[in-house]
């Protein structure tokens, strides 16, 4: 619809100067109902008193018209929530200056990152000048950012943000989104996590929709690969689906919660296009008919048959999905990718290789690396515990963080040095001479994280996490969620892994655990003197000593450092 220009005076304000507001359809439709009307100031107010859930309500609920000029200020502010870098003009224009060799606007198009997708580069209803400042945007944070190689969605999200934010407020959030890793990633930064993100979602549908992917699944023929392709574009239903109204509504609510919106979004829209993804009479039907499933969805979601309000009433009503079950849904699945993948590349005609001698041992200088991180082990027992380790993990040197050796025996002392690093490596020799420890995948550090209403979370960690023996035995007892065909005792009613199954660590300032339900694998008290271990839920593992009881001898603590 194009409007007059009176109309465009009117209703732009909202916007940057880069947008191209009489391309923007429907642009001067009316607020949905209800419309909550919060100023700037009244939103800022809820958030400094970092009550959560009355924000998080308060973005969800709103009905700030697409033009409101709410977004120029909060969006910045959500996001600077997130990290720490400011918003610094003098920075990011020497930066500019010493990429580019000036502050011009090139005329031809810029040679992007390698973590673009080119099919992916939406600049929604920028001007041909935002679209190029979206694309230097980028190209300092490919300059400032190495270590991000595979983020397709930080074009399109950074494009969204040039529609209400001056250029350096749009370096300064897309770098504080990317530092934010807690408790998940905002955007996929590398292929791995892109790939666990839409398989996550997969598995979400399964759980809390489930009669939904059934009946798609009916409506694809019982074609299981057909539904799996449909989940590959989950994200992209999103970024380059929905009308621009819903995704700047859904883009509120993502800058406050994170990963979880786009995940109930996402369900949302597929409990809407399995019951009319085939209705007759739409401009999705013919594509649906004709197998194209893919093509039938990013139809239904153009020309989605909902208000913003509605869709995202739908995405929230979804019950019973907490951050926790999607964080434990979305490490398990990544487990299972890197378990995938470790296998195609160990098997593959360019498969990675440790470093290993003829006689299929680490060379000797990974030897003598391995001998110097640990007090405890001979040679034999280091190079057992190098076998059990993730096959990523071999590659990077090992590094003695804490022995009571040396370090006392303290469990301050044990924080102080290693609590920042991931992962570890724990290994206990008792004054009886047994010898058995744990791999945790974890940061000792998350032991003070607080969950959505504020409580510190009693475990954390993910199921790489492992416990072992290396003397009297030697084995290695891996989390049961790991096993394909886990025991009864291992599961819940409605056949998934229980709760009991999934403490892999904790810890306060008096006790360290690893393992629960039923007993703990490793406990260890506050003087790291003394410790019981026991069979737990987590491991399905005997006591790790004979005794049960024991008293610590030795105690090291090692990481590899990348």
């Amino acid at each position: 619809m194009k409007m007059h220009s009176s109309q465009v005076e009117e209703v732009c304000f909202g916007f940057s100067s880069y947008v191209n507001v009489e391309n923007i359809p429907n642009l001067t439709d009316a607020n949905e109902e209800n419309a909550i009307g919060k100023t700037f100031e009244e939103v800022k107010a809820v958030l400094k008193t970092k009550k959560e859930r009355d924000a998080k309500l308060l973005l969800r609920e709103n009905a700030w018209h697409i033009t409101d000029k709410v977004r120029s200020k909060l969006w910045p502010l959500l996001c600077q929530k997130l990290g720490t870098e400011d918003v610094n003009e003098t920075f990011y224009g020497e930066t500019v200056t010493m990429i580019f060799g000036t502050k011009d606007l090139p005329n031809r198009p810029m040679i992007l990152p390698q973590f673009v997708e080119q099919s992916h580069c939406h600049n929604y209803y920028l001007t041909r000048e935002g679209h190029k400042i979206t694309e230097r945007v980028i190209s300092v944070i490919g300059y400032s950012h190495p270590d991000v190689t595979f983020s397709p969605v930080a074009f399109p999200l950074a494009a969204l943000f040039m529609h209400f934010m001056t250029e350096e407020e749009c370096y300064a959030s897309m770098t504080n989104i990317l530092k934010c890793k807690k408790p998940l990633v905002f955007i996929t930064q590398t292929k791995l996590h892109y790939e666990v993100t839409w398989q996550t979602c997969l598995v979400l549908a399964k759980k809390f929709i489930k009669n939904a992917v059934i009946s798609l699944q009916k409506q694809f023929g019982g074609n299981q690969s057909e539904v799996e392709l449909l989940f590959s574009d989950c994200l992209w239903w999103i970024f380059n689906g929905i009308p621009f109204q819903h995704l700047v509504k859904v883009v509120d609510c993502f800058l406050m919660e994170g990963m979880k919106v786009l995940y109930r979004v996402s369900l949302a829209l597929v409990q809407l296009f399995s019951k009319m993804g085939s209705s007759p009479g739409t401009e999705w039907e013919e594509q649906f008919n004709h197998g194209n499933y893919s093509g039938a969805m990013f139809t239904f979601c153009r020309n989605l048959p909902v208000t913003p309000g509605k869709l995202l009433k739908q995405a929230f009503g979804i019950r019973n999905f907490s951050s926790a079950t999607m964080l434990k849904m979305q490490v398990r699945t990544e487990l299972l990718v890197k378990s995938k993948a470790s296998a195609a590349v160990t098997s593959g005609p360019n498969q990675l290789k440790r470093a290993r001698s003829s006689e299929n041992l680490p060379t000797t200088q990974s030897q003598v690396e391995v001998r110097m991180a640990s007090h405890t082990l001979t040679i034999k027992e280091l190079l057992t515990v190098w076998s059990w380790l993730p096959i990523r993990i071999t590659m990077y040197q090992p590094v003695l963080l804490y022995t009571t050796e040396e370090h006392g025996c303290s469990l301050k002392t044990f924080f102080v040095r290693v609590e920042m690093h991931e992962p570890t490596i724990l290994i206990i020799k008792t004054c009886s001479g047994d010898i058995f420890g744990a791999y945790c995948s974890a940061r000792w550090e998350e032991r003070n994280l607080k969950d959505d209403k504020g409580l510190r979370q009693t475990y954390f960690g993910t199921g790489e996490t492992f416990v072992f023996t290396l003397s009297p035995e030697r084995r290695k007892y891996q989390w049961v969620g790991l096993d394909p065909e886990p025991n009864d005792s291992d599961l819940n009613g409605k056949g998934e892994i229980k709760h009991s199954s999934e403490l892999f660590m904790a810890a306060d300032n008096h006790m360290i655990t690893i393992g629960g339900g039923g007993g703990s694998a490793i406990w260890m008290d506050e003087n790291v003197r003394f410790g019981k271990t026991e069979y737990c839920d987590t491991f399905n593992n005997p006591p790790l000593c004979p005794k049960g009881d024991f008293e610590i001898q030795l105690f090291d603590v090692d990481s590899r450092e990348k």
